[in-house]
């Protein structure tokens, strides 16, 4: 069909129902083809989310200029409007329905997990009842050839369609601003070149005290090397340094895989989908840390992850750990580096199978394994040269949790926040304002946070050169302001206060469980007895009557 076709809803509908993965785009209907859908660079999930929705905004929050031109070519049509706005389906991925290759080698339809609307017990203002959640299939259920027209009707929602719309449109005026001033543009010499100075000191520290056997404070600047360093590793991970992808990439494979061992490519494919998906309990992988933590009672439930594609288990380790997860926050976020390491290392080996790669995929991932091996060969000569296993041991840990404070200022954004889907009603700005938080600090400060403390912004603008968050984050209070949106921020400490509280409060809920759970098991074993009693002819205490 031309550019030229009306598409009704119902023909949509059906179409995505057939298989075809169709979205919205500034009223065109778009038809991704599989080729494009495995070889994207920001993943096949950045699809999957937002089939059957308008991501007007998503996609031209996370693309560059040069690449929006080249969308319309994937047109078949227009759709059918509604005063001007398209009324959303809820994605197949929501409700647990996915493509995959079937012993022909034919894509089918197939059901990884069930869609469940959460429980009573979740509903709150952090878990409307209307969510979405997923949990592995019933075997013992009948299963069903592929999702039904019903199972793409969104649940009841609270929010106005047309005041979702009114949202959307102020947004795009919004990123109208910031590009027109110029906050796109990179600030190579009075961002950049305080930072490059930074960088180039505290690494000849870190040697300047290693050579001088002062090797648990070489440590300290080493940790803190790889503390400043992610800064730019994430913008380079959103092309937000060159704008171009292939120059951005190589310096982000320098940096985060040969300096610090980390796979930008796992991390790229993870912060696109939380940037996406924020804070979804079943979909955003950022939120997603059981059994250490978990910062929703949706979790309790053993929860399908879409991303990681597993089920993510309430057993009984998890009740161990979560029941004191507040307590162990900082402890285990001092060595949330090794957790980084085993999401890389794993994306790596996974990739090696892989034969649907994205842009660039192939020499990508051979200069990532190289950067790895690399890694360990000059960090495993350091760790060597320390002279005994215990010093080694001492440098390894030192170095490690002297990142720690980059782990928790990054879940103090996301942590204390909602964690409810409010449907595909709601709109980009209203999500990315709903789920996430500021971490106030004073400006001669920022370079301790590297200026991702205004996640606010950076969630609207992803793109955004991260030297210019603060003056776009001026922009974006106004227009939350305007919009009667909240424009949520707290210090540190406060943040740190609110992120306990929560774990805290999921910890109490893990416990409550646990005691009635013991309960019910007391109960169980008393009417157990009482019944042996009776067939053996004995009164309550024991005796023959």
């Amino acid at each position: 069909m031309g550019a030229t076709t009306l598409w009704t809803r119902a023909q949509v509908a059906a179409r995505i129902l057939n298989g075809d993965t169709l979205i919205v785009y500034h009223g065109h209907l778009l038809s991704i083809p599989q080729k494009w859908l495995d070889a994207h660079p920001g993943g096949s999930l950045a699809f999957l989310h937002f089939v059957g929705r308008d991501a007007t905004d998503e996609i031209e929050a996370n693309h560059q200029d040069h690449t929006l031109p080249l969308i319309p070519k994937y047109s078949i049509g227009r759709v059918e409007l509604t005063d001007g706005i398209w009324e959303p389906f809820l994605p197949p991925i929501s409700t647990g329905w996915v493509r995959r290759p079937g012993a022909a080698g034919k894509l089918e339809w197939y059901k990884e997990a069930a869609g469940v609307y959460s429980s009573q017990n979740q509903h709150s203002e952090f878990f409307p009842s209307s969510s979405v959640l997923l949990v592995e299939s019933d075997p013992s259920q009948p299963k069903a050839s592929g999702p039904t027209l019903a199972s793409l009707k969104p649940p009841p929602s609270t929010l106005s369609l047309k005041e979702q719309a009114r949202q959307s449109k102020a947004y795009r005026e919004l990123h109208k601003h910031i590009i027109e001033a110029g906050l796109y543009k990179t600030r190579y010499i009075t961002g950049y070149g305080p930072e490059i100075l930074r960088y180039t000191l505290i690494a000849s520290l870190s040697i300047y005290f290693y050579v001088h056997d002062w090797l648990i404070t070489s440590a300290v600047f080493l940790g803190l090397l790889w503390h400043q360093l992610v800064f730019t590793a994430h913008d380079l991970g959103h092309m937000g340094v060159t704008h171009n992808w292939t120059i951005d990439r190589l310096i982000a494979i320098t940096i985060a895989d040969f300096i610090g061992g980390l796979s930008i490519g796992w991390w790229v494919n993870n912060h696109n989908v939380h940037h996406l998906v924020t804070n979804h309990p079943s979909h955003d992988p950022d939120i997603e840390h059981i059994p250490f933590f978990a910062i929703s009672p949706a979790f309790l439930d053993s929860l399908w992850s879409s991303y990681y594609k597993r089920t993510m288990k309430f057993d009984r380790f998890a009740k161990l750990a979560l029941s004191v997860q507040h307590k162990l926050f900082y402890l285990v976020m001092a060595f949330g580096r090794f957790n980084l390491y085993v999401n890389s290392y794993t994306y790596l080996y996974n990739k090696a199978f892989d034969t649907k790669r994205a842009r660039g995929g192939y020499w990508a991932w051979r200069m990532e394994v190289l950067g790895i091996f690399f890694f360990w060969t000059w960090y495993g000569t350091v760790l060597y040269g320390c002279g005994s296993w215990q010093m080694a041991l001492a440098y390894l840990l030192v170095s490690h949790a002297v990142t720690s404070p980059l782990h928790v200022q990054i879940v103090l954004s996301h942590f204390s926040m909602p964690t409810g889907d409010l449907g595909p009603t709601e709109s980009f700005p209203h999500r990315q304002m709903r789920t996430t938080t500021d971490v106030v600090c004073a400006p001669p400060a920022e370079f301790i946070h590297g200026g991702l403390h205004l996640q606010v912004t950076h969630h609207l603008f992803p793109r955004l050169p991260r030297h210019n968050l603060r003056r776009a984050s001026e922009l974006v209070k106004r227009f939350a302001k305007e919009e009667g949106l909240v424009y949520a921020e707290f210090g540190f400490v406060e943040g740190n206060r609110e992120v306990i509280g929560t774990l805290r409060a999921v910890a109490e809920q893990v416990r409550i469980m646990g005691r009635v759970a013991s309960a019910e098991v007391e109960e169980a074993v008393e009417k157990k007895m009482k019944a042996t009693d009776v067939m053996l002819g004995l009164d309550g205490n024991g005796v023959r009557s």
